[in-house]
């Protein structure tokens, strides 16, 4: 049990606020500032270490989407990189997020890099329309818990800079070092990219007849469209933006509940946040199937190249991320057989080939919220 001296901590204040507020899932990138915290939110609450800080807003909207309640604790120059992220998807949907910010580039800052951005945040943050709150001292720590009742009844995001000088003083646990684990690394890979016998669509077509009343989480533009046309249902999350977070979103939704998610993504997008796969490779939910659908072409935009034309192998990049579970297919037969053995990442070759599909005719609010109704009604 912790001592009274412990429990007087700014660390410990900050933990029974996310406590009173029902957070369940802490998405966390490292700062030098909020270490104790981080270490205390480790010990008492699932935690989630992210590699880039964009990936953890789409794992946070999946958990949302789950039925959790997740925040996100980071540095504040991570919020550069999210800044696209929390307009076309946590605005876009309504989709609340609480993120904690250790404010660098302001008190006491000596590091001449985080000056610029640090001293801006305020007006960058305000310019896009996202909410936040600024946490000087400890004396002002009740404003994070008015900031996350904020966010989730305002279904928007809503970052918390919190100052250093909060910190101050602080004698709570700091990270114990660890080493590297030691260990054998084995990798036998020897696949064949075979022609492809199908279309997107045709392999698309495919999923939805295999899968039965399992989850789908769909990449944007012309794949969504194309599942739509195929099988609307309130179960099919289509996006509408957010590219690279599709993936991101299919782990959020499987660590937080049990259905099985089948994420429909491309070469395009998962060259864009191979990071996904990194964290999926680091948590590997058995109940988690990522289809990488690939016509080395960027679909959506016109059919340009992408690397995987004659350099990258997906599956080989699932692999080396972690995901052990992994197959290949090029014909309707093979993929029927990889989704009903349910691998963790399926590689899927197709034509480069675009269905004429029309709009899907809703907006990101009711696309969300029937998703989210017909998820917790089955």
């Amino acid at each position: 049990m912790l001592s009274r001296k412990n429990q007087d901590t700014p660390e410990q204040k900050v933990l029974d606020i996310l406590e009173r507020n029902r957070i369940n899932i802490a998405a966390t990138l490292p700062c030098d500032r909020i270490k104790a915290l981080l270490v205390l939110v480790e010990k008492n609450i699932k935690t989630i270490s992210l590699t880039r800080e964009e990936n953890g807003v789409g794992i946070c909207a999946g958990i949302y989407f789950g039925g959790g309640r997740p925040i996100m604790v980071i540095q504040s120059t991570g919020l550069g990189n999210m800044i696209n992220a929390l307009l076309s998807l946590n605005l876009t949907y309504g989709i609340p997020l609480p993120i904690i910010a250790s404010w660098r580039g302001v008190y006491k800052e000596s590091i001449e890099a985080q000056w610029q951005f640090g001293k801006r945040l305020p007006e960058i943050l305000s310019a896009s329309g996202i909410n936040f709150t600024i946490i000087n001292s400890l004396d002002e720590i009740d404003r994070l818990d008015e900031a996350i009742k904020e966010s989730f009844r305002s279904l928007h995001p809503h970052v918390i800079l919190m100052s250093p000088a909060v910190w101050e003083g602080s004698i709570s646990e700091a990270p114990q070092t660890q080493e590297i684990s030691p260990r054998n690394v084995i990798l036998e890979f020897n696949r064949t990219i075979q022609k492809p016998e199908l279309t997107r669509y045709e392999a698309i077509r495919t999923i939805t007849e295999t899968i039965g009343d399992d989850l789908i989480v769909s990449n944007l533009g012309i794949p969504s469209k194309e599942l739509y046309e195929i099988r609307d249902r309130d179960l099919n999350f289509y996006m509408l933006g957010s590219m690279g977070l599709v993936s991101s979103i299919g782990l959020g939704l499987a660590i937080i509940q049990k259905k099985h998610v089948y994420v429909i993504d491309g070469d395009g997008s998962l060259l864009m946040n191979p990071n996904a796969l990194i964290s999926i490779g680091n948590y590997e939910p058995d109940n988690l199937t990522i289809i990488g659908i690939d016509n080395a072409a960027y679909g959506s935009t016109g059919n340009q190249a992408t690397c995987t034309q004659n350099q990258v192998d997906l599956e080989l990049l699932a692999r080396a991320s972690g995901i052990n579970n992994t197959a290949k297919a090029h014909s309707h037969h093979v993929l029927v057989e990889a989704l009903r053995s349910k691998v963790g990442f399926i590689h899927v070759i197709v034509k480069p080939v675009n269905a004429k599909c029309k709009e899907i005719p809703f907006s990101a609010a009711r696309i969300k919220e029937s998703f989210m109704k017909a998820l917790q009604s089955s």
